[in-house]
């Protein structure tokens, strides 16, 4: 069994589900399931959500790069054999992080791509915070597995982006909020014939869930802690 060194904080809603599904994914991986309270080996380092999103905000993508490269390597020194970066964000800078760092990193796009791609998804609604809709790195990376990504246009961007900060991350929902977002998924899901609309922001399933959208409903949450749990278990 690997040990996982988890990158959270960002945001600290997302890393208490992280946590929480990787410890409920490995009792149920028990071959002794009547064996309570063995959890998988996990180090987690929380970083400044502050500090991230204004390098983020500045575009600068070299020290946001290193904050998550600087942070792995804690992990490693704490004894970690494998690394995962608990946000999309995050992922904009993957590459660079996983040049630069000291053990394996698992990502989540790619993750995410492989599972719409199974599901037979030809078309797909984006929806992250303003930076993941605009960095064209999900379009980017569907491609690569013959599917076309659609974010919102600026103006919806900006409303979605306001409602994961500061209420989502924090792990408020706000019922005017939530009518906001589902109208936005609506119009995009019936404008475009989009097969799935992709939760790219593992704050979003706090106020998207399955029943409030006749659609495939990608979790890249729960994605990526599927592929975590995978590694650890390898």
């Amino acid at each position: 069994m690997k040990k996982l060194g988890l990158v959270g904080g960002i945001g600290p809603a997302s890393t208490i589900e992280y946590y929480k599904s990787l410890n409920e994914g490995y009792q149920k991986s028990l071959a002794n399931p009547a064996k309570c309270g063995e959890n998988p080996p996990m180090f987690i380092e929380s970083i400044n959500l502050s500090v991230a999103y204004d390098l983020v905000d500045k575009k600068d993508w070299q020290s946001f790069a290193d904050l998550f490269i600087s942070s792995i390597r804690i992990l490693q020194g704490a004894g970690a054999e494998i690394a995962a970066l608990s946000a999309n964000t995050a992922h904009i800078v993957f590459d660079e992080v996983v040049a630069c760092s000291p053990i394996p990193v698992i990502g989540l796009i790619d993750e995410t791509c492989k599972y719409a791609q199974q599901q037979g998804c030809k078309k797909v609604i984006i929806f992250g915070t303003s930076f993941t809709m605009s960095s064209g790195m999900y379009e980017k990376k569907c491609a690569q597995y013959g599917i076309e990504a659609v974010v919102p246009n600026i103006a919806d961007q900006q409303i979605i982006h306001n409602i994961i900060f500061p209420n989502l991350v924090m792990g408020i929902v706000l019922e005017h909020e939530k009518i906001s977002i589902l109208k936005i998924a609506e119009k995009m899901l019936s404008e475009h014939q989009a097969d799935a609309l992709v939760l790219g922001c593992t704050e979003l399933p706090l106020i998207i869930h399955t029943s409030d959208l006749n659609t495939i409903l990608i979790d890249t949450t729960k994605i990526h802690i599927a592929a975590i749990l995978r590694e650890i278990l390898s």
